[in-house]
């Protein structure tokens, strides 16, 4: 807008006055700024349609043209179509104000004249120096736009000889014209952009040119962006059910415009899409209070007391900032790349896009947290393994002594109590450099200008981003999913019939399922929209079955195979489920027998498995934090029995072995469905069968039973 005339830009500001009236109906655009007649009948957007409102804007402007055609032209208005009014909203919601301006408005770039000649040689230099060559400096390309010239188009700085050859050629091809070196330098500036980069970064990014935007985008908000990325934790951990030594992947989302960490979990496995969905998921919810944790790190923002928030979310929040975001930069692991997580950012309604392949710059926020983290806090921790192997202390594993709870509740006090309140150093706001802020003072300030949507999700997003499965009902077994059958009651309704569903998956439910926990899944209606669990056909009605995965299950099933059985029901599928997880040890011998792989698998479980029932709801509405009875909880989950879990491998043995002779019990109680009773005495047995037994008076009465029994005994005194 800058680059235009005074009176160019009123005629902008006369056009966008009569699309905002199109459009709402008011000529400024704001309901709350009306005119005395506004909105008038025919651009009334209660009655009218956006084509009628546009037909009559049309009318309007060629009644004006005809009354005052010379206002009309100097306007540029004299010639308004419909077609005219839908390109200049198109222009306008795409450019702002300066897409309805016309383009002879705009003064040309001046910039170099450059010959075919000369173009030529630039892009050929310039392919020979990305593709093929090592990094060249400017000086060097330079000698070879020289060398492309001399030999292609002949020499453009060399004198003419004497010779007729020479005189010959020089007519036949005549002399190019090149640049000096800064000219050149300029021009290959503003073509291909700095010479900065390296030839690896260079090659890479030039390959995935979709993923590179071609402009610097500003972040001014918070949640405009966040960047989220995992590695793997530089301190060893115990785990929760042996107490060996293992290594943890830690997941940040930090918001780029405030450096806040708004969420984070660990993980005994790489990440996988359902992880990445709940981070997601926790960046949105606020963070619950936790014991130990004093008045300082409560909610106290400006404009929103922590009562409001607290009377929102159901329980005390920490100042930790909240928000859904808007589009989250990931690397290109698999986890970030699946039909799982575009379908929980449609659901989130936030863009998950990728930087670019060997662009670490693109996330250096996330990546700059890693290191400072790493340096402000894991150096100092037992179990510290260093930046390089060289660098490793003697037994960084003997030194563990944090369980991975333990190492949660620590990450998660010190983002609340210092990462939060601590002073930027070179991150400073351009609006303010020289100021003190700090993640909380920004996010504070960024309230106070823009505003702040207390939105906190409802308890039914958890089951909206678990990854769904299209299956048929079945008219007795219910829903077999990853080879498991899952049925309840709420299947009930629609057995045997079909969903009505069209496309693909025609006629088939959608089960949403956490991967983590195999014992469940979850349906909802598609009459009422309520959520039901479906349980596992094979668990038992009494006790617990130990935490399993997917892969556990697939054993199971070769294992079976095997032996050539092939099970009817989930119930058969138990015992061996049951032996493999470790059922035929003796208890007091399990934590011995399993080699270390095995009981990284067990741990590995019994973390995913508890990960899941904290991120689950505990009821439809949720009102109050989950109680932390997982190993290792999410980052939002409170912890209502303490922060730390004991080590328990006697416990994990002893639910294998309960749940063993539970279910041997149910086998043996099913193949006797009836118990057998004592055989009556001889003397029974003779007065039943004889003859001169008197047969027992009925009574519908319980007094007159007891006054016969009454007088009986009388008698016999």
């Amino acid at each position: 807008m800058d680059d235009l005339e005074e009176h160019e830009r009123t005629i902008v500001m006369l056009r966008m006055e009569h699309l905002w009236e199109v459009e709402t109906g008011f000529r400024s655009g704001d309901p709350l700024d009306a005119l005395p007649h506004e909105p008038r009948p025919q651009y009334d957007p209660d009655t009218t349609t956006l084509t009628q409102r546009r037909l009559a804007k049309v009318a309007e402007l060629r009644k004006a043209a005809a009354e005052a055609p010379a206002q009309a032209k100097a306007n540029g208005l004299h010639r308004a179509s419909l077609r005219t009014l839908v390109r200049w909203d198109t222009a306008r919601a795409k450019y702002g104000p300066i897409g309805v301006a016309d383009d002879r408005w705009l003064r040309e770039a001046s910039g170099h004249t450059i010959s075919p000649e000369l173009r030529e040689a630039l892009f050929a230099v310039y392919a020979e120096a990305s593709d093929r060559r090592s990094k060249l400096t400017m000086r060097d390309k330079e000698r070879l736009i020289h060398q492309y010239v001399r030999e292609v188009f002949g020499s453009a700085d060399a004198e003419p000889t004497d010779s007729e050859a020479t005189d010959l050629e020089s007519a036949e091809k005549p002399s190019v014209k090149i640049p000096n070196y800064d000219t050149l330098r300029a021009i290959w500036k503003e073509w291909f952009g700095s010479n900065g980069a390296r030839q690896r970064y260079a090659r890479s990014a030039a390959k995935a040119k979709q993923y590179a935007t071609g402009r610097h985008i500003v972040v001014h908000r918070p949640g405009q962006v966040v960047a989220l990325d995992s590695t793997v934790l530089p301190v060893k951990v115990l785990d929760n059910v042996f107490g060996d030594p293992v290594s943890v992947y830690l997941t940040l989302a930090v918001d780029v415009y405030t450096r806040s960490i708004v969420a984070f979990r660990l993980s005994l496995v790489s990440d996988k899409s359902i992880d990445v969905a709940m981070v997601l998921r926790d960046m949105m919810m606020p963070l619950p209070m936790r014991p130990g944790w004093g008045k300082a790190v409560e909610w106290a923002y400006p404009g929103v007391p922590n009562t409001v928030v607290a009377e929102f979310a159901g329980y005390e929040v920490a100042g930790l900032p909240f928000f859904p975001p808007e589009t989250v930069t990931t690397d290109h692991g698999s986890a970030y790349r699946n039909h799982h997580l575009v379908e929980v950012q449609r659901v989130i309604k936030a863009n998950i896009k990728p930087s670019r392949v060997l662009r670490p710059t693109d996330k250096h926020s996330v990546e700059r947290t890693f290191g400072a983290i790493r340096s402000l806090l894991f150096t100092l921790l037992l179990g510290y393994q260093g930046t390089d192997v060289a660098d490793r202390g003697v037994d960084p594993e003997a030194d563990a002594c944090l369980t991975v709870t333990e190492m949660e509740h620590l990450i998660a006090t010190w983002v609340v109590e210092t990462w939060q309140n601590r002073r930027f150093g070179s991150y400073a706001p351009s609006w303010d450099p020289r100021g003190d802020h700090s993640p909380n003072t920004l996010f504070a300030a960024a309230m106070s200008q823009g505003g702040f949507a207390l939105r906190i999700p409802p308890a039914e997003l958890y089951y909206q981003l678990l990854p769904r499965h299209k299956v048929m009902i079945h008219g007795k077994r219910g829903v077999k999913i990853k080879n498991l059958w899952y049925d309840g009651e709420a299947l009930d309704p629609y057995r045997g019939e079909l969903s009505r569903r069209g496309g693909k998956n025609k006629n088939k439910y959608v089960i949403h399922r956490d991967p983590r926990d195999p014992c469940f899944v979850f349906f909802q209606d598609p009459n009422t929209h309520d959520w039901h669990t479906l349980r596992w056909t094979g668990l038992p009605e009494e006790g617990e079955v130990p935490a399993f995965s997917d892969a556990r299950v697939r054993e199971a099933m070769r294992e079976l195979r095997k032996r050539g059985l092939a099970p009817k029901a989930d119930t058969e599928l138990l015992p061996a489920l049951l032996e493999l997880i470790g059922g035929n040890i003796p208890v007091e011998k399990w934590p011995t027998q399993l080699s270390k792989r095995q009981r990284t698998e067990h741990a590995r479980e019994v973390a995913q498995a508890a990960a899941a029932a904290a991120d689950r709801p505990t009821s439809a509405v949720r009102k109050e934090p989950p109680a932390q009875t997982a190993s290792v909880p999410a980052t939002r989950a409170g912890s209502a029995g303490g922060k730390v879990v004991p080590l328990r491998p006697k416990d994990r043995a002893q639910q294998v072995h309960d749940a063993v002779n539970s279910e041997r019990r149910r086998r043996r109680e099913a193949a006797v469905p009836s118990q057998l009773s004592a055989p009556p005495d001889l003397s029974e047995r003779l007065r039943a069968s004889s003859l001169l037994a008197l047969p027992d008076d009925e009574f519908d009465d319980d007094d007159a039973i007891n006054a016969a029994s009454e007088a009986e005994e009388e008698a016999g005194q």
